[in-house]
C-alpha cells in the first residue's frame, strides 16, 4: 500500500495496526535479546563482570537520549510537513536529523574514550570492577556512532508506512547480537569487550538495513547531506519535540533511583522484589508505549493535513486499544501475580511482597495508557510546551511529590503505590493540557 493511501484512505484501525503491529513486535525480540543478554553476561559466573556491564547501563540512556532527540524529534516534524504536502520540507529534515545524529554520536563517543577514567569513577566503578567495565565501556563508546543513529531511521521510516522494514532491522539486529554473544563472551574468552562488541555490531546490522530501505526504499525521506538544509522554523521545531522526548530517559532513570533510595530502608528484599515487578511490569508498558509511539505518524499526518475527521477517529482508536490491553493485561497479571514473581525468584517472602508491589502498580495501568496516548499526540502535534510539562511530571515532579507524601503517610505502602497515584494525577493533568490545547475528539 503506498504511503498516501495509508495516511489518507485506509481505515483508521488498518492504518494504526499498519503502523504499530510491527513496533510491538520489534520490541518484543528486543526485550527477548536484552533478557537473553543478561543470560550470557550472568552466566560467565563472574560477579565483577556482571557488576561491570551493569554500571555502564546509564550510558545507554545517554545513546538512547541522544538518538530521541534527533529521532523523535525529527520525526515529528516531518509526520506533519508530510501531511502538509511539503514533501520537500520533509526530505530535508529527515537528511538533517540522521546527519546530526552521525555528528553527535561521533563526538559522543569521542569524548567517552576521552574522558574514559573520570567517567568510570563516576559510574562507580572501582576495585576488581574497573577492568570489566573499562572493557565493556571502551567497546560501547567506539560504537556510540552507530548506536545514537539508530533511534533515527527506526522513527522516520514509519512516517512513510515503511513499518515493517524496521521491525525487520531491529530483529535482525537483535537475532545476531544473540548469536554472537556466546561466542565472544565464551568461545573467544572475550568477556565483557565480547558482550559490548556483539552489541555494536547488532546494532551496525540494523543500522544498516534501515539506511539501505532509507536509500532505496523510502519515495519522500532521504539521508543525502545535500539535503541537510533546514528553516529556522523547522529546526526549532525538531528540537522542541526531541528535547522533552530526551529527557524522558532521564526521568525514567530519576524516577528507578528515587524508588530504590525510599525502599531500600525497608530490606533489600523490598528492593529485590521491586527490581522483579519493574521486569514485570515493563512488558504490559512496553506494548503500551509500542501502540502509542507506533500511532504518532498518523496522528502527525492526520494534524499536519488538517483532516480533523480522521484526525479525532485517530485519537479516538488510539485510546481504546490503549484502555483495553491495559485493562485485560493488568486484569491477568494481577490474577497471576504470584506465579510472574515466581518464576524469576522462589523465595516466598519476595514473592508475597512483590505480588503486593507488582498489584499495586497495575491498578493505574489503564492511567498510564491514557498518559502515552496524549504525549504522544502531544508530540505528534508539534506542541512543545505540554509535551515538556508531562515529560517532567510523571516520573518527575509529580512522582517526587507523590512519594515523599505517601511514605511520611503510609510508610512501604505508600512508597509502592507513588507511582500509580503519580500515573491517575498525570493522566489528569494531560486530559487538562488536552482540552487546552484545541484539538477535539
Amino acid at each position: 500500500m503506498k504511503e498516501n493511501e495509508l495516511f489518507e484512505k485506509a481505515s483508521v484501525p488498518k492504518a494504526f495496526f499498519t503502523l504499530t503491529i510491527p513496533l510491538v513486535l520489534a520490541r518484543i525480540v528486543g526485550l527477548i535479546y536484552n533478557m537473553v543478554d543478561t543470560y550470557f553476561i550472568a552466566k560467565t559466573q563472574d560477579a565483577s563482570l556482571v557488576a561491570g556491564v551493569s554500571l555502564c547501563a546509564p550510558v545507554f540512556i545517554l545513546m538512547v537520549a541522544l538518538g530521541d532527540l534527533f529521532g523523535l524529534g525529527s520525526s515529528s516534524v516531518i509526520s506533519r510537513l508530510f501531511g502538509e504536502r511539503k514533501d520537500e520540507e520533509g526530505r530535508n529534515v529527515s537528511s538533517f536529523g540522521f546527519w546530526g545524529s552521525v555528528v553527535i554520536g561521533i563526538l559522543t563517543g569521542a569524548l567517552m574514550l576521552l574522558f574514559q577514567k573520570p567517567v568510570l569513577a563516576l559510574l562507580g566503578a572501582q576495585g576488581d570492577v574497573i577492568y570489566h567495565a573499562a572493557q565493556y565501556y571502551k567497546y560501547i563508546a567506539i560504537g556510540a556512532p552507530v548506536m545514537v543513529v539508530s533511534l533515527v531511521p527506526t522513527n522516520q521510516l514509519r512516517t512513510e508506512g515503511l513499518a515493517n522494514p524496521c521491525m525487520i532491522a531491529t530483529i535482525a539486529g537483535s537475532v545476531l547480537n544473540m548469536i554472537l554473544d556466546p561466542i565472544f563472551i565464551f568461545t573467544l574468552g572475550m568477556g565483557a569487550a565480547g558482550a559490548a562488541i556483539a552489541t555494536v555490531l547488532g546494532n551496525v546490522l540494523s543500522v544498516a538495513i534501515m539506511v539501505w530501505v532509507t536509500a532505496f526504499k523510502a519515495q519522500k525521506l532521504s539521508i543525502s547531506p545535500r539535503h541537510v538544509s533546514v528553516s529556522r522554523e523547522n529546526l526549532l521545531a525538531v528540537f522542541a519535540i526531541g528535547i522533552p522526548a530526551s529527557l524522558n530517559n532521564v526521568m525514567q532513570s530519576f524516577a528507578g533511583v528515587l524508588l530504590n533510595r525510599n525502599l531500600v530502608v525497608y530490606g533489600t528484599d523490598s528492593v529485590a522484589a521491586m527490581g522483579i515487578t519493574s521486569k514485570v511490569y515493563m512488558v504490559l508498558m512496553m506494548i503500551l508505549v509500542s501502540f502509542a509511539f507506533g500511532a504518532m505518524p498518523l496522528i502527525g499526518f492526520c494534524y499536519g493535513a488538517q483532516n480533523r475527521e480522521r484526525l479525532k477517529k485517530s485519537i479516538r482508536f488510539d485510546i481504546l486499544v490503549q484502555m483495553v490491553i491495559a485493562v485485560i493485561g493488568a486484569g491477568i497479571m494481577a490474577l497471576t501475580a504470584p506465579q510472574l514473581i515466581r518464576f524469576f525468584l522462589k523465595d516466598e517472602t519476595i514473592v508475597r511482597i512483590g505480588s503486593l508491589m507488582l498489584r499495586c502498580t497495575l491498578a493505574s495501568a489503564p492511567f498510564a495508557g491514557l498518559f502515552l496516548v496524549f504525549i504522544t499526540l502531544f508530540q505528534a502535534t508539534g506542541k512543545a510546551l505540554p509535551t515538556l510539562i508531562l515529560t517532567l511530571s510523571r516520573q518527575g515532579i509529580v512522582y517526587a511529590v507523590c512519594m515523599a507524601v505517601l511514605r511520611a503517610a503510609f510508610g512501604f505502602h505508600g512508597v509502592i503505590c507513588a507511582q500509580a497515584v503519580s500515573d491517575v494525577l498525570t493522566a489528569g493533568l494531560a486530559f487538562v493540557l488536552f482540552k487546552k490545547s484545541g484539538i477535539e475528539i
